[in-house]
C-alpha cells in the first residue's frame, strides 16, 4: 500500500507521533507502519486490546461501560482512542473494534460492523462502518479506511 508510506513521510516531516489500540484488526494497522524503516521516530505505542479484560486493564475502560454498550460500540471505540491519547500523549491515536467474523454477529451487531476512533488535536471522532466480505476483507477494509482518515488529517 502506497498510502501508508505517504502518511509516514508526512508524520515524520510534521513531527507528529501516532499510536494504535487495535481489537478487530489484531495488529494489522500497526504492521503497515512497522514494515517501514525509521518508523520509531513517530510510532509511540501499539496495543492489541482484543479482550474486554485488556481494554479495561491497558486502556482503563470501565468493565461496566463495556458490559452496558458492548465491546463493539461507538462508546468503546471512543474510549479506546481517547484513553490511548491520555496514556501515550501521541498527537494521533487510532482505535478499531468490530466483528470481523465469520461468526459472532447478531441482528443489531452483524459481522462487518466496525467502529474506528481517531483522536487528533485532543478531539475524538468515531466512524461506524459496515464492511462486507470475509474476515480478511473486513480487516483489510478497516485498515484501508483508517489510513484514508489519517491521511486526511495530514
Amino acid at each position: 500500500m502506497y498510502l501508508y508510506k505517504k502518511i509516514i513521510k508526512n508524520l515524520i516531516k510534521k513531527k507528529l507521533s501516532i499510536s494504535f489500540a487495535e481489537s478487530c484488526t489484531g495488529g494489522q494497522l500497526t504492521k503497515e507502519f512497522t514494515d517501514i524503516p525509521g518508523i520509531s521516530a513517530i510510532l509511540d505505542m501499539a496495543l492489541i486490546t482484543y479482550s474486554n479484560k485488556s481494554k479495561s486493564v491497558l486502556l482503563k475502560i470501565s468493565p461496566t461501560l463495556i458490559k452496558k454498550h458492548g465491546a463493539v460500540s461507538e462508546k468503546i471505540a471512543y474510549q479506546m482512542s481517547n484513553n490511548l491519547f491520555k496514556i501515550s500523549k501521541s498527537k494521533i491515536c487510532v482505535s478499531t473494534t468490530g466483528i470481523a467474523g465469520p461468526s459472532g454477529g447478531v441482528a443489531k451487531k452483524p459481522v462487518g460492523l466496525v467502529y474506528i476512533g481517531i483522536t487528533f488535536n485532543q478531539k475524538t471522532v468515531v466512524f461506524k462502518k459496515n464492511f462486507l466480505g470475509n474476515r480478511k476483507q473486513i480487516q483489510k477494509n478497516t485498515v484501508i479506511f483508517c489510513l484514508k482518515e489519517i491521511s486526511k488529517l495530514l
